[in-house]
Formats: C-alpha cells, structure tokens, sequence
C-alpha cells in the first residue's frame, strides 16, 4: 500500500523510490508482485512512465485514507514510546494541590507538551475509591495508612500550623502552643482522620487533650472559619496559607509530622504518560 500510494503521487518510479528511499528495481519488483498477488494490473507502462488503471484510480482514495490512518498510528505509538501522547489522570488532596502540584505540572507540561492531563482534587476518603476505579492513575494525600490494595510511597512530611485572626493575642508569638489554646475555640480535623490522630498524639504526650470545638474534613475551609474571628486553626503546614488575607500563620510548637505519600492502587502497571509523571513527582520530592 505504502508502494503503490508513492507510485500514485509521485507519478514515476524513479521519484517514488526516491520518496521511499529505496532502489528503483526494488520498488518495480514489489509493485509487480503486487499486481500479481491482486490478479490485476495498477498501472500501464507508457514510454517509462506509469499510467494509473481505472482499478488504480478507484483503490487510491481508499489507499489514501487507510495509509494516512496507518502513518497516524505510527506517530502515535511514537509518541507514546517517548512520553509525548496519552492521558494521566491524577488525584489530590487539597494542601499538595495547591502547594506541590502546580509546580510538578508546570514543568511536566513544558517537557512533555502532548500530555493531557486530568487532576481531581478531593478528600483522601475519595482518591481511594478514584484509584479503584480508574478514575486517577495516582494520587497524593496526607496519609501513607492505606487499604491493603493501594500502594503508598511516602515522598516527605509535613508539620503543622496555627491560623490567628488578625488582631489575636497570640499573633505576637513566634509559635504557639497546644497549651496556648486551652482558651482558644479550636478550629481543626474531625476525628478518625490522620491529622487528627497525630495531634492528639502530640496533645497527649504534652498531657494535654486537643479536641476541636469546630471541625472540618479540609484544611482550607478553615480560612473562612478564622477570617471571621470563629476561632483559632490548626492545621496542615503544607498549603500556602500566606495567600490568604486577614490570617496570621504561626507554627505549632512541638508539632507532629504527618507523611505526603503518592498513592497507586497495587499491581497495575503505568502507563508510559503515567510513569513519567510519577518520576516527575519523585524527582520533585527528592531533597
């Protein structure tokens, strides 16, 4: 087909087999064993040229269509072999999306341009059932506790901070304390989360008890609690909360570390796309 589509736009053997970058005789050989293999001739020899047959004339628009389908084909498994096609899905939670993730995408995009991407960000209750489903081919959370069929890397850690309003007492600190909020209403994780067990944690060996009055499932929503004066947070150190006006960020003394960990769902292989973002990641992890 690759043959007789050259021969066709060409209009002799000799520039077809240039085009092809084959011998001339080769390329008369194989047209001819063509030709016998279809019981008919493509093309009359008229003083060294090649005149297309009717039969010719009909096949090629279909010869056209199907090498161009093929010549896609080869390109796009090309591309696949380099990394510069496909499609990587990745789920997040809040405080890496907003903080790593940009980053990682942002030079990701630039070295390989014909990724598509798709990034989901949601609680860590959800990326679980998202790798599971193949809604994500990876995600990163706060957490590296994980059911039996998911795979967690711990790529890092992070601590955790305190938001005041602005105006409060113990904006004047330099780090406030689990102590320093027993007269605080606290704004933080509910119970049966990660974070929260890792400040409670803490909380006890102070001989302390953390117990929010005010709780939430994500860090960020505690910016529109502590803007409105609702309390005092704690929370995840990761997310960039200097974006946010009217909050002053505090580092918790003594904090907790809790784990960043990539999360893939055991036993399926990466997609080429796939494998290339998750170098990425590491490589942006790597100290």
């Amino acid at each position: 087909m690759e043959i007789f589509t050259a021969v066709m736009r060409a209009g002799t053997v000799t520039e077809a087999a240039r085009m092809l970058n084959i011998s001339q005789p080769a390329l008369s050989q194989i047209l001819r064993h063509t030709e016998d293999e279809l019981g008919f001739a493509l093309f009359d020899r008229e003083k060294g040229r090649l005149k297309p047959t009717p039969e010719a004339e009909e096949l090629y628009p279909e010869a056209e269509r199907l090498f161009g389908a093929l010549e896609g084909l080869r390109r796009k498994t090309s591309d696949l072999k380099l990394g510069r096609a496909g499609l990587v899905r990745i789920g997040c939670s809040t405080p890496p999306a907003m903080s790593l993730l940009p980053h990682i995408l942002s030079v990701f995009r630039a070295r390989h341009p014909d990724i598509a991407l798709r990034c989901n960000v949601a609680p860590l209750s959800s990326l679980r059932t998202m790798l599971r489903e193949g809604d994500a081919a990876m995600a990163l959370g706060l957490s590296d506790r994980v059911a039996p069929d998911i795979e967690a890397e711990v790529l890092g850690s992070t601590s955790f901070s305190c938001l005041l309003p602005t105006g409060h007492p113990l904006a004047d600190r330099a780090e406030v304390g689990l102590a320093d909020l027993a007269s605080e209403t606290v704004i933080s994780y509910r119970a049966a989360t990660r974070p929260y067990e890792e400040l409670d944690k803490a909380a006890r060996r102070q001989g302390l008890r953390f117990e929010p009055e005010l709780e939430i499932d994500t860090s960020i929503s505690a910016v529109g609690f502590v803007q409105a004066g609702l309390g005092v947070a704690v929370v995840d150190s990761l997310l960039p909360w200097k974006l946010f006006a009217g909050l002053v960020i505090r580092p918790l003394a003594q904090s907790p570390e809790i784990p960043l960990a990539l999360m893939t769902l055991r036993g399926k292989t990466l997609s080429r796309a796939e494998d290339l973002l998750r170098a990425q990641i590491r490589a942006h992890a790597d100290p």
